[in-house]
């Protein structure tokens, strides 16, 4: 049973939040990352309950030139099924009813430590949509265990996945294509997308002793997968030596020349929608990059009232959950 007081708000967790007038002070959020991918996913309803069903054609059939009086063989495609499933990530929080009595705002307090858990689940997600693997089989396969090797006799998608030539200090750029038949988000059959966040209210809380304490409980929850539907709408580059990135390209690799590379592996860049992802290093040597190179190539405007960032018309996203630390992808 977890202790109380490590996994549950404390008088100083109040009072750590309380301005000097006595009011639920606005918390500066240090630990939010920038995450924006889960706004971009494209999200589909399982077609087979929690998981989903995609029938990809591996073969095409065989065709004959036919002289006069000539025969034809009959032939036919070939396919298989892909099945991708969700993973549930769930989270509980608890406050007890006399703390939330002694906040001069019961309800600003509670939504204070609500807004962390949203912030934390956020952050999970968009970890596993990069790096789940089997090895977690709660959670659902991520893009980095899909596109894994250099060799294309293992993988198809290996023909998407393009050497940066680093072997050490290494990160990733992601070219992604939503849509709803190429990448797209999932979930189960009759559920409800997105995070759903339910005030369960006043709920008794049983301690490992047997004794018990009043508390205002929030339940968390997001049932989420991944369906790569069509290889070809997913472009990696890997392999990416963070220490040898230099901003006039005298050394290290060319990141725009890369992602030119990379559009032009994509399959179609019309039928989807393609962003870029990447970390806050590499974003930054990529618009430093653009002021020696290709000026007009990368491109910055305001959509929404924020700043984007543009590789030939496709926006870059900063992505905190990918790593200068990934393991080298090779054959």
């Amino acid at each position: 049973m977890p202790t109380i007081g490590t996994n549950n708000p404390t008088l100083l967790d109040l009072q750590t939040r309380m301005d000097p007038n006595g009011k639920i002070a606005q918390i500066i959020e240090q630990l939010n990352q920038t995450n924006e991918i889960i706004q971009d996913m494209t999200m589909i309803e399982c077609n087979d309950g929690t998981s989903n069903k995609t029938t990809v054609r591996t073969g095409l059939p065989s065709t004959t030139w036919r002289m006069l009086y000539g025969g034809v063989q009959p032939s036919k495609s070939t396919t298989k099924q892909i099945t991708d499933t969700c993973g549930m990530l769930e989270a509980y929080s608890e406050v007890d009813k006399d703390l939330v009595k002694l906040s001069n705002d019961p309800v600003a307090f509670r939504a204070t430590e609500d807004s962390a858990f949203v912030e934390s689940m956020g952050q999970e997600i968009a970890r596993t949509l990069f790096y789940g693997d089997e090895t977690t089989p709660e959670k659902f396969i991520g893009l980095s265990a899909r596109f894994n090797t250099l060799d294309i006799k293992k993988a198809d998608c290996a023909k998407n996945i393009i050497d940066a030539g680093g072997t050490a200090n290494l990160a990733s750029m992601w070219l992604v294509g939503w849509g709803p038949l190429t990448v797209h988000g999932i979930y189960p059959r009759g559920s409800q997308g997105g995070l759903e966040q339910e005030d369960l209210g006043e709920v008794t809380v049983t301690k490992a002793d047997g004794s018990m304490f009043q508390a205002y409980r929030t339940h968390f929850k997001e049932n989420i997968g991944l369906s790569v539907r069509d290889w070809r709408y997913v472009v990696r580059i890997a392999n990416i030596d963070m220490k040898s990135i230099k901003e006039d390209i005298s050394a290290g690799p060319n990141l725009i020349n890369l992602m030119i590379r990379a559009e032009e592996k994509m399959q179609s860049l019309t039928g989807c929608r393609p962003v870029w992802y990447m970390n806050q290093e590499l974003r930054t040597f990529l618009r430093l990059q653009k002021n020696k190179v290709h000026g007009s190539t990368i491109t910055e405007d305001m959509e929404m009232g924020k700043m984007v960032t543009r590789a030939n018309g496709i926006p870059v996203r900063k992505i905190d959950a990918l790593l200068s630390t990934e393991s080298r992808v090779t054959a």
